[in-house]
């Protein structure tokens, strides 16, 4: 397969507005840009700082010549003008019936296959540690990973968080900051591949790319990250949602899950 016309079109549409606002926001440096693979698809996991991520991470990787795809709510395909857009440039729609999933799978499999990069978040939200390390993982990356055979990139970023705070109602535009990101070595899942899809497989491969994650993060910061990962759950807190305090949801080991701030 391959990347369409008309995807590519609105793609190059959207770049040239959006990647200007970017430039203008945000001084950037980037590195581990060769690490990409080239020729496939690539299941993309960053960190997740700010409500801003999705575009700092869908610049750099449009920069690279990878066409960046989310997981989106199934309903956002219905409304006009979003849902064409949203087709056009094949992002993933996600459902939550289970026909609807293994739709959702299908359409993940097809951008995999024409080459491009699905990007998800692992810890489902914006991180809940008051320092912002990486928290604990939610399965829908694993999944996908391992039922596709995918390859797995670990991407970490600094700095956005400082032009748009998490949860804030403004951008801090003055003086000019720089968002650094960092790309590292696909996750090595060979151990996981031929398990069964458990509960303990995609909580270990999970693991494994948060740990990835968190390690890029460590040498982005220059700092050492804390011993024991920030547990959502453990500490009462709901996984989505500004007003995050209180009960906490259930874990998502769903087929195709995406992270909504």
């Amino acid at each position: 397969m391959g990347e369409s016309r008309g995807s590519r079109a609105m793609f190059l549409f959207l770049a040239s507005w959006v990647r200007p606002v970017m430039n203008g926001l945000m001084a950037k440096e980037w590195h581990g840009q060769e690490k990409l693979p080239r020729g496939t698809g690539m299941i993309v996991c960053p960190n997740h700082v700010t409500e801003i991520d999705p575009v700092v991470v869908a610049h750099f990787l449009y920069n690279q010549g990878v066409m960046p795809r989310f997981l989106a709510k199934a309903t956002l395909f219905d409304v006009p003008v979003i849902g064409s857009i949203l087709r056009t440039i094949k992002q993933v729609p996600v459902e939550r019936t289970s026909a609807g999933a293994n739709r959702s799978l299908e359409a993940a499999r097809d951008a995999l296959d024409d080459g491009g990069g699905i990007i998800i978040y692992p810890e489902g939200t914006l991180t809940r540690d008051p320092d912002m390390w990486p928290m604990k993982g939610r399965t829908g990356a694993a999944r996908l990973a391992l039922q596709t055979g995918a390859p797995v990139v670990p991407i970490a970023h600094w700095g956005a968080q400082e032009v748009f705070p998490r949860y804030a109602k403004r951008f801090h535009l003055f003086p000019r900051k720089r968002v650094r990101v960092l790309v590292g070595d696909p996750v090595d899942l060979a151990e996981f591949r031929d398990a069964p899809l458990t509960k303990t497989t995609l909580d270990g491969a999970t693991e494994r790319i948060v740990d990835a994650i968190t390690v890029l993060l460590a040498e982005l910061r220059g700092e050492t990250p804390p011993a024991e990962r920030w547990d959502p759950t453990k500490k009462h807190q709901k996984l989505t949602g500004r007003d995050f305090e209180g009960r906490t949801d259930g874990d998502d080991v769903g087929p195709v899950p995406g992270g909504t701030p």
